[in-house]
C-alpha cells in the first residue's frame, strides 16, 4: 500500500525524533501522547468490529439463508482489502497517510451500515467488501504513520500498544455482541459500531497531519505507481474469482477459478518482494511469514464460533466469549517481543510463536468429541494468540527496519497484501472443503444436520500451514 522536498512534515518529524531521543520519552511521553492515543483508538475500533462481528456472524448467516456462503462473508472482506492496501501504500508515499486513513475510516463505517441493513446474503457480503476496502486503507496508513512519526526505538512499543488495543474488545466485544444479537438482533452489532468512528478521527487526524503528513523526499516514478494499481486490481479480482469458484463447487466453476489464478500469479509476483515465494532471507521472508501466520490462524478462527454453536449447542455469546482470553494473551505476546532484553532471542521467539499457533489450531477440533470439555478451545486459543502476538508485532517492526523511508508505504502494503491474500485464499479453500462435506446444511441446533468432518478438514490443513511458518522463521535469524 511533491509539494516540498523535503517536506515540512518530514523535517518536523526528524526534529521530533531528535527531541524524543534526547529526553528518552516513551510512546506516552508529552511529544507522542496524543498521537499514540489517537492511532491506538483507531485500532480499538477495528478490533471491536472484528470481535463483535465474528460473534454475530453465525446468526446473520443463518437468518439470511447464507450458511453455505459463510466463508465468503469473511474472505470478501480480505479480497477488497488487498486493493485498499496497495492504494494506501501509493497514496501514503506520495501525499502522506492522512488522506488514506480518513477515506479508509469512512469506507469502513459505510460497509458496516450496508451489512447491517442487508436483506440477502450477497448484499451482506457486499457490505463486508466495502468494509474490507476501508480496512485495507486504514491498516497500511497506520503503519506508515508509525514509520514516520516514531523513532525506531519506540516502534516495538507502539506495535505492542496496537496489540493491547485488542484486549478490551476481545473481552467485552463477544459478550456485548452476543447479548445484542440475542436480545436486539444481529443487525445492531453492525449498525451500532460506526458511532465509534468519531473519537479516533477527532483525536488522531490532527496529530497525523502535524507529525506524519506530506510526501517523503524521494518519489515513486509515476509509471511504476500506475502499474502497482493495475496489479492491485488484478489481485483483488483474481482473489474474488477464486473465492467464487471455491464456493460454487460445480465443474463450470473451474473457468472462473482458472481466470482467478491467471490474474493472481503475475499480480503477486509484481506486488510482493522478489523471493517471497521461496522465503529468501530478509524482507521476503518477513512478508511470507506474515501471510502464513495470519492466513492459517484467521481462517481457522473464523470457524470456531460456528463449530461451537452448531456442534456443542453454545449460545452466540458463549461461543464468541470462548475466544476472549486470546486478546489478552495476544497483547502479552506483543509486550514480550517489545522488551529490549529479549531482542537477542527474537528469532527463537518467532519459532516458538508459530509452534504455539500450529498446536492451537490442531487442538481446536478436539471439541467435536463430546467428551472433550468445551473450554479446551478457549485454552488452546489463548496459547495460539500468545504465539501470534510474538510473531505479528515483530514482523511489522522488522519490516519497517528493513525499509527505506520512501519505501515504507509500498513495503507496508506488501506485508498487508501477504496477510490479506493468504486470508482470502485459505478461507476460500477452507470454505470449499467445508461446504463439500455438508457444512452448508447445518442448523443452529447441536447435532441437527451435524457434520463434524466438515470442521476437521478446515482446522487440520490450517495447522499444517502454520507448521510451514515454523520453517520460515528459521530464515529470519540474525536479521
Amino acid at each position: 500500500m511533491t509539494a516540498l522536498e523535503p517536506s515540512d512534515a518530514v523535517v518536523a518529524d526528524e526534529n521530533a525524533e531528535k527531541a524524543g531521543r534526547a529526553d528518552g520519552e516513551g510512546v506516552l511521553g508529552r511529544s507522542y501522547r496524543a498521537l499514540s492515543v489517537g492511532i491506538v483508538s483507531v485500532v480499538l475500533l477495528i478490533a471491536f468490529e472484528a470481535t463483535a462481528v465474528g460473534t454475530a456472524m453465525p446468526v446473520a448467516a443463518r437468518e439470511l439463508d447464507g450458511v453455505p456462503l459463510y466463508a465468503f462473508a469473511f474472505s470478501g472482506y480480505f479480497t477488497t482489502s488487498l486493493f485498499g492496501m496497495v492504494l494506501a501504500g501509493q497514496w501514503s508515499d506520495r501525499r502522506g497517510p492522512l488522506g488514506a486513513l480518513t477515506a479508509g475510516i469512512g469506507a469502513f463505517a459505510a460497509g458496516l451500515v450496508v451489512a447491517g441493513t442487508a436483506q440477502v446474503m450477497w448484499v451482506f457480503i457486499a457490505g463486508r467488501a466495502v468494509q474490507g476496502f476501508g480496512g485495507g486503507l486504514v491498516i497500511v496508513a497506520l503503519y506508515v504513520v508509525v514509520g514516520r512519526a516514531y523513532p525506531e526505538r519506540l516502534r516495538p512499543a507502539i506495535m505492542a500498544a496496537f496489540a493491547a488495543g485488542w484486549v478490551v474488545p476481545s473481552v467485552v466485544g463477544p459478550l456485548a455482541a452476543g447479548a445484542v444479537t440475542e436480545h436486539l438482533g444481529w443487525r445492531w452489532v453492525f449498525v451500532g459500531i460506526p458511532v465509534l468512528v468519531v473519537f479516533p478521527v477527532a483525536l488522531a487526524l490532527p496529530q497525523i497531519r502535524r507529525r506524519a503528513g506530506g510526501p517523503v523526499a524521494e518519489r515513486t516514478p509515476e509509471p511504476f505507481g500506475r502499474r502497482r494499481i493495475r496489479l492491485a486490481l488484478g489481485i483483488s479480482v483474481g482473489a474474488g474469482l477464486l473465492q467464487y469458484a471455491a464456493q460454487d463447487l460445480r465443474w463450470v466453476s473451474l473457468l472462473p477459478g482458472a481466470a482467478g489464478c491467471a490474474l493472481l500469479v503475475p499480480a503477486v509476483l509484481g506486488l510482493l518482494p522478489r523471493g517471497t515465494c521461496r522465503a529468501a532471507r530478509g524482507l521476503p521472508s518477513v512478508v511470507l511469514l506474515r501471510g502464513v501466520a495470519a492466513g492459517a490462524f484467521v481462517s481457522a478462527e473464523s470457524f470456531v464460533p460456528l463449530m461451537l454453536v452448531t456442534q456443542r449447542g453454545l449460545s452466540p455469546t458463549l461461543a464468541g466469549f470462548s475466544l476472549a482470553a486470546g486478546g489478552v494473551t495476544w497483547a502479552l505476546g506483543s509486550w514480550v517481543q517489545a522488551r529490549p532484553r529479549v531482542a537477542p532471542y527474537r528469532g527463537r521467539l518467532w519459532t516458538l510463536g508459530m509452534v504455539l499457533v500450529a498446536a492451537a489450531i490442531a487442538a481446536a477440533p478436539s471439541v467435536l468429541v463430546h467428551g472433550v470439555p468445551v473450554w479446551t478451545v478457549a485454552v488452546a486459543w489463548a496459547f495460539g494468540c500468545f504465539g501470534m502476538g510474538l510473531v505479528i508485532a515483530s514482523s511489522s517492526v522488522l519490516m519497517l527496519r528493513l525499509s527505506a523511508p520512501h519505501e515504507a508505504g509500498a513495503n507496508s502494503a506488501a506485508l498487508q497484501i501477504s496477510d490479506g491474500l493468504s486470508n482470502a485464499v485459505l478461507l476460500a479453500a477452507a470454505g470449499a472443503a467445508f461446504a463439500s462435506l455438508g457444512g452448508g446444511s447445518m442448523t443452529g441446533t447441536a447435532g441437527a444436520g451435524s457434520h463434524p468432518v466438515a470442521f476437521t478438514v478446515v482446522f487440520l490443513p490450517m495447522a499444517a500451514v502454520a507448521l510451514v511458518g515454523v520453517w520460515v522463521t528459521t530464515r529470519l535469524r540474525d536479521l
